[in-house]
């Protein structure tokens, strides 16, 4: 397990505009070393923000974006399309304006694709696709992502892992249907912990007055049942990219004092 590193920024806006620069050059970096880089997005308003602010970004122009395989982290259970899907956002955002490989985009599947209505066959569906394209070198049966973004929740919860429901327990299964879940919609498809923890880096997001306390607990040693935000680290690296609202909770002598 990879100790946090804890980086705040003085607003929400710097934040996305700083978590951007730094995923171009990871993404740019990763594809000099192996010629191709895998990311797993998130959504909410600090994931879409992150992506809003690499659309705006001259940089955006360095990555290769051909050569990169987009993956989420979770998604409502409704129609494609749908404004509150994440990949329909995160199209808004960004990805309508770069010219990304149709192939290598990996949208977790809709409420009214193949599968019907049926969650747990969906979330069976993106767990072969991510098998499908793990290699040998990977560690089980995900890809190594390069970067794995987490928005978290004021509850703690990331992707669609919420306090003590089932899914935060899962720990053999790479997706899962949720059902129930406290935040609208209740059905979602989701990475589970060990998905998550087979990527390379993980960053988690958070921004705002309301994710101080989620923030504060996820890094004051709860438990992954109680806060999912906490059992969510990488293999080589686990981020936390926060604004000072949402660091407020926080003792100094996590985060350097120059962190701009």
């Amino acid at each position: 397990m990879t100790t946090p590193q804890v980086v705040v920024h003085r607003d929400k806006e710097l934040m996305a505009k700083a978590a951007a620069a730094r995923l171009i050059t990871k993404i740019v970096d990763a594809q000099a070393a192996r010629g191709s880089a895998s990311v797993v997005l998130t959504g909410g308003r600090n994931g879409n923000g992150l992506l809003a602010a690499i659309a705006a970004s001259p940089a955006r122009d360095a990555v290769d974006w051909s050569r990169l395989d987009l993956w989420w982290g979770d998604e409502r259970f409704l129609p494609d399309g749908h404004a509150d899907r994440n990949v329909t956002q995160a199209r808004q955002a960004l990805l309508n304006a770069v010219e990304l490989d149709p192939a290598r985009v990996h949208a977790m599947p809709a409420s009214d694709g193949p599968h019907g209505g049926d969650v747990d066959t969906a979330a069976e569906a993106y767990a072969a696709e991510l098998a499908r394209a793990a290699r040998p070198e990977n560690h089980g049966a995900v890809p190594s992502f390069d970067v794995l973004l987490l928005g978290v929740g004021p509850d703690t919860h990331v992707a669609s892992l919420f306090p003590e429901l089932p899914a935060v327990r899962e720990n053999e299964r790479m997706v899962v249907g949720v059902r129930g879940a406290p935040k609208p919609p209740p059905v979602r498809t989701s990475l589970t912990l060990p998905a998550i923890r087979a990527a390379r880096e993980v960053w988690l997001l958070a921004a705002g007055e309301d994710k101080a306390k989620a923030v504060t607990i996820a890094l004051s040693g709860a438990g992954e049942l109680q806060a999912p935000a906490a059992g969510a680290h990488g293999r080589g690296r686990t981020l936390w990219l926060l604004d000072r609202a949402a660091a407020a909770g926080l003792p100094r002598e996590l985060y350097p004092p120059a962190s701009p």
